[in-house]
C-alpha cells in the first residue's frame, strides 16, 4: 500500500485524526546527524524566507545504502494538517527518492550520506508560507524520521527586545520577550483573533510560547508586552566539547582511545545550578560539523563514541538526559544517563560525528514527563540567548495560516 493512500484511508475511517497535532519522529540508532544546510546556519531550526532552497542531510551508519523517500506536508499554525491539497503548497512532486548520497571515505565508523535538496527535478517549489512536515521512509513505508520546518514572507516588521522578567520573585532566573509588529502593507482584521505568534529560545520548539494576543493596537503597530505570559527561564550556557581531531584530545576531552572506532571520553561535569553565573560563548544548543585536515567533513568526518559524565548524587523519581540540538532536543532512550554507585555519576555514551557541539543536562520527572532544564545547569537572567519570533495571520474566510514576519533578538543588551 503506497504512503498517500495509507493516509487517505486513515482519515476516512477516522476524521479525528485531522484535528491531532503533528509531532517529530525522532530516527532509529543508525540514523544520526540530521542537519538542514543554508547560507547562514546548520544543524538549526530551518525557518526559511518563501522561495529559499530547502536542503536536508542526514547519515545512515548501517552501511547498506537504502534508498529513502521524502513526503511534504502543510500544517496550520498549531501544527494541525491544512485543508491544502498537495498540489496548492507544492510544485511538482515528493514521495520521491533522495538520489544524492555518497559513502563515507577512510573513516573507522562506515555510513552513507544522503543529501536533498529542494527544488529539485521533481519538486520544483513550495508554494505557501506557513509550518511545514519533512518526512523520511524507508523503501518497505516505514517511517524513519520527520522534521519541522516554517517558510516566511516578509509582509510585517516583527521588533523583539529582551528584558529581565518584569515578575520581581523570578528576576533572576527569567527573561521576558517584547514584540512590536508593524507594516503597511495589510490591514489586520480583527487582530485579536486572525494573528498568532510564536517565540522560540534558541531554536527549541519544545518550550516555545504560542499565541500571545496583542495588548495595544498603536496606529499600525500591534504592541505585545506581558509580565509572565511571554517570559522564559534564562537557563545557562551550554557546556561544549569539539573532536574535530579523533587523535588527540581536543576542547572539552580528557582522553581517547580506539577500539572499533574511536572514543572520546569528556571531562567529567559538575552541577552549576546555585553557584556563581559565568559567561562562555556557546552556539546555544547548536552544532557545526568540522574535522581536522579533511577536505570534505560531509563524508570523511568519522564517528567517535563521546562518553558523558556528571558528578551528581542519584535522584530519585527523576532521570537526567544529555541535551541539545544534535538530536533537535528529544528526550529518548538514548540520551539517558544511568548512576553508576562505583564512581558517584551518572553516565552515558553514543555516536557523534566529529564536530563542535553544544550540549547540557536536564531532569524529567519519571512519572509526569515534566522537564526541567535548570535543576542541574541553573537558571540565571544574564545567559546569553538567541529568540526567534514568527508571525502567522489568517484573514477572514481565510484556508490557510500564512506565516508574514518573522524577527530576531538575543540577550546580550538585556535591559530592565
Amino acid at each position: 500500500m503506497t504512503k498517500n493512500l495509507y493516509s487517505i484511508l486513515l482519515l476516512l475511517l477516522s476524521p479525528t485524526l485531522l484535528l491531532s497535532q503533528a509531532v517529530e519522529v525522532s530516527p532509529p540508532d543508525f540514523i544520526k546527524t540530521i542537519k538542514f544546510k543554508s547560507n547562514t546556519t546548520q544543524g538549526q531550526l530551518p525557518i526559511l524566507k518563501l522561495g529559499e532552497p530547502l536542503v536536508l542531510e542526514f547519515d545512515a551508519l548501517n552501511a547498506n545504502e537504502e534508498d529513502f523517500y521524502y513526503v511534504i506536508e502543510h500544517f496550520n499554525f498549531d501544527w494541525t494538517p491544512s485543508v491544502l491539497a498537495k498540489a496548492e503548497y507544492l510544485r511538482g512532486l515528493d514521495n520521491q527518492r533522495i538520489m544524492e548520497y555518497y559513502n563515507s571515505f577512510n573513516t573507522y565508523q562506515v555510513y552513507s550520506h544522503y543529501k536533498l535538496q529542494i527544488p529539485n527535478i521533481q519538486t520544483r517549489g513550495l508554494l505557501k508560507s506557513g509550518n511545514y512536515m519533512i518526512s523520511i521512509y524507508d523503501e518497505y513505508d516505514e517511517l524513519m524520521f520527520s522534521r519541522k520546518f516554517m517558510i516566511y514572507e516578509d509582509l510585517v516588521n516583527v521588533g523583539v527586545s529582551v528584558k529581565r522578567s518584569r515578575d520581581v520573585t523570578v528576576i533572576d532566573e527569567k527573561q521576558s520577550v517584547d514584540l512590536v509588529v508593524a507594516t503597511n502593507s495589510i490591514n489586520f482584521n480583527n487582530p485579536l483573533e486572525t494573528i498568532k505568534t510564536l517565540i522560540i529560545q534558541n531554536n527549541n520548539l519544545n518550550t516555545s510560547i504560542s499565541d500571545l494576543k496583542p495588548q495595544y493596537t498603536l496606529g499600525n503597530e500591534l504592541i505585545y508586552k506581558y509580565d509572565t505570559e511571554s517570559a522564559f527561564w534564562g537557563g545557562n550556557e551550554y557546556l561544549w566539547f569539539e573532536n574535530k581531531d579523533v587523535r588527540t584530545s581536543n576542547v572539552g576531552v580528557q582522553f581517547i582511545d580506539l577500539k572499533d572506532i574511536y572514543q572520546s571520553y569528556l571531562y567529567p561535569n559538575i552541577a552549576r545550578a546555585g553557584r556563581p553565573y559565568t559567561y562562555n560563548p556557546d552556539l546555544n544548543g547548536n552544532f557545526q560539523v568540522t574535522a581536522a585536515e579533511r577536505l570534505n567533513t560531509d563524508i570523511e568526518a568519522d564517528y567517535t563514541m563521546v562518553h558523558f559524565s556528571l558528578l551528581n548524587e542519584e535522584l530519585k523519581d527523576k532521570d537526567i538526559h544529555v541535551y541539545g540540538n544534535f538530536n533537535a532536543f528529544a528526550i529518548e532512550p538514548l540520551t539517558k544517563m544511568e548512576f553508576n554507585p562505583e564512581s558517584g555519576k551518572y553516565e552515558v555514551s553514543f555516536r557523534f560525528k566529529q564536530g563542535f557541539y553544544n550540549y547540557k543536562y536536564v531532569v524529567v520527572d519519571i512519572d509526569t514527563g515534566e522537564l526541567d532544564e535548570g535543576a542541574i545547569s541553573g537558571n540565571y537572567w544574564q545567559t546569553e540567548n538567541n529568540y526567534k519570533v514568527l508571525v502567522y495571520y489568517r484573514d477572514l474566510g481565510a484556508r490557510f495560516d500564512k506565516l508574514i514576519g518573522y524577527g530576531e533578538a538575543t540577550s546580550v543588551n538585556i535591559s530592565n
